[in-house]
């Protein structure tokens, strides 16, 4: 396939949104750690040289996770080794626990993330921990991050539902990103990890965290698109203030400890609606297509953006 460029959308801006929307790019490793091929580190690092050389800024390279328990990002030191530096392009990583840290910090990384949860039973399965316990794990990582000068964000999964718990507290959700921040986070994504939000949901749970006195400047969003909620979604968000959104180009990803969460949110989907408002976002779409209709190609099956169809033939 080869992208097609039919013209964008007409902007018809809606007073209230935000002027510019940072989209936080996670398609290097949220969207292939659930892939069952494993590509190769120079495939990988090509894929990120193509999304920097499409526009976007925040790139979410790989984690440093085990290789035992995600077997498809193994190789993050070989990988960041092999990028090529980009003015103003970030290359964010996610460290699960110390050890974790040790490799990213080796490897000269200056901006991570950790990845918390807002169920007991996520907790258990992803962590190993309970829901208390898990900021046991975080706070010596958070503590030696901020004394090395790096930028901190915090995911929280299962904001909007969990499997085996069914409907989360939102009292709930927001306790747990508010120690997260407490405990130096610079900012929240908040994971709709199964992809169950709907749009009066997500605006409930914003405006928990305002109650608790969170500035919406502290939270992205992070949401799948299972039940095609996603755009819907980061809509309310935007109204809501929200000018960070995650997304995986090509809608690649799901999460390896949750096996009903599908697809992220695709960023050529996002880029349409964020044109149509007319809300600023600095990705040349058509690029951006091109990437997803070559990435498509290394892993042997069709992008399940319907941007990337469209545009596509």
């Amino acid at each position: 396939m080869s992208a097609r460029n039919v013209g964008l959308p007409d902007p018809h801006p809606s007073p209230g949104l935000p002027a510019r929307v940072t989209i936080w790019e996670v398609g290097a490793r949220d969207g292939l750690q659930n892939e069952p091929v494993v590509l190769g580190a120079r495939v990988k690092a090509e894929f990120l040289d193509r999304l920097a050389a499409a526009g976007l800024r925040v790139l979410e390279a790989t984690s440093f996770a085990h290789p035992r328990w995600v077997p498809q990002l193994a190789d993050a030191t070989e990988l960041l080794g092999l990028l090529t530096p980009r003015q103003g392009v970030r290359y964010p990583v996610l460290v699960p626990n110390e050890r974790g840290l040790d490799r990213a910090l080796a490897a000269g990384v200056t901006e991570i993330a950790i990845f918390a949860s807002a169920t007991d039973s996520f907790a258990r399965r992803n962590l190993n921990r309970d829901l208390k316990k898990q900021f046991a794990m975080f706070a010596p990582v958070l503590r030696r991050a901020k004394a090395s000068v790096l930028g901190v964000r915090g995911y929280v999964s299962m904001c909007f539902g969990d499997p085996w718990e069914g409907a989360v507290p939102i009292e709930q959700v927001v306790d747990i990103g508010r120690r997260l921040l407490d405990l130096g986070c610079d900012q929240l994504s908040l994971g709709d990890t199964i992809g169950v939000a709907t749009p009066g949901q997500v605006a409930a749970v914003l405006e928990g965290f305002g109650r608790a006195d969170v500035g919406i400047d502290a939270l992205a969003v992070h949401f799948h698109d299972t039940y095609g909620q996603a755009l819907s979604n980061t809509l309310t968000a935007l109204r809501a203030g929200v000018s960070c959104v995650d997304a995986s180009a090509g809608g690649l990803g799901g999460c390896p400890y949750a096996g009903s969460a599908t697809g992220n949110l695709a960023t050529e989907d996002l880029v349409w609606m964020l044109e149509g408002l007319g809300i600023e976002h600095g990705v040349d779409l058509d690029a951006l297509v091109a990437t997803s209709v070559w990435m498509a190609g290394q892993l042997g099956r069709p992008s399940p953006s319907r941007v990337v169809h469209a545009l596509s033939s």
